[in-house]
């Protein structure tokens, strides 16, 4: 049977973290949980090791400083490839991301390499967000695919799934980017090596306990990674 790991980065998701793990694991049992935790103060990390002592299908990263949503995928990736996953998940901490997605994400994976949860498939699917984020979020979307030329409307969402293929094709170690960037890099390299992308229509609900990790520095790094891949392309180096 083939095995699936769900890669949660974490900090100071105390609020959530015990509901995530008990929503994700009852989904499918070919499913496993990595929390990558940036040494949370809120105590996030002995929460997860508390559940371990019972459940051998949740696993932990503590790192000793907050690095970022990208290098913590980034270990991530490498753990599930070291321990022999096939299927690999990103999924934030908060349930803006809907747990009953999973299953769904699983069986498209018969089909495609890079499954997509997309915010931006037939209409706009997201709730509870501020219109100036809305504006902000969709705009990045148009930009990333006038300068890249990758046809995928929600190139920024962080709800997606991966075969393990696909992230042994792509060299980890020269993934440098963070939050969006990091998501666009990520799906940017996957569809230059000619991986079979799709996007899935999800419903993106706002965060309703704990604080966004958003920031300017993301969406400037962002504005300016997509030029780097476009440039990257254009030299052969992707």
């Amino acid at each position: 049977m083939s095995r699936a790991l769900v890669i949660t980065p974490t900090y100071n998701e105390s609020e959530n973290v015990r509901q995530l793990i008990d929503e994700v694991l009852k989904q499918d049992t070919s499913l496993e949980i990595l929390i990558v935790d940036d040494n949370s103060p809120d105590g996030t990390a002995k929460i997860i090791k508390e559940i371990q002592q019972s459940n051998p299908r949740v696993h932990i990263l503590e790192r000793a400083k907050k690095m970022g949503l990208g290098t913590a995928y980034v270990a991530g990736f490498k753990y599930a490839i070291a321990n022999g996953f096939d299927f690999m998940i990103e999924m934030d901490a908060d349930f803006s991301h809907n747990p009953n997605e999973l299953p769904n994400f699983l069986k498209l994976m018969n089909e495609h390499d890079l499954v997509i949860g997309s915010r931006y498939i037939g209409g706009v699917r997201i709730m509870n967000w501020p219109i100036r984020r809305l504006i902000l979020s969709y705009g990045a979307n148009v930009y990333t695919r006038i300068i890249t030329g990758m046809n995928i409307k929600d190139a920024t969402g962080g709800f997606k799934c991966f075969k393990r293929k696909v992230l042994e094709a792509i060299n980890l170690d020269d993934v440098h980017s963070n939050g969006y960037a990091f998501q666009i890099e990520m799906n940017y390299k996957a569809w230059r090596k000619k991986f079979r992308l799709y996007e899935h229509p999800i419903i993106f609900m706002d965060r309703t306990l704990g604080q966004s990790k958003m920031s300017k520095n993301i969406i400037y790094e962002a504005i300016w990674m997509v030029w780097r891949l476009k440039f990257q392309a254009v030299i052969g180096k992707i």
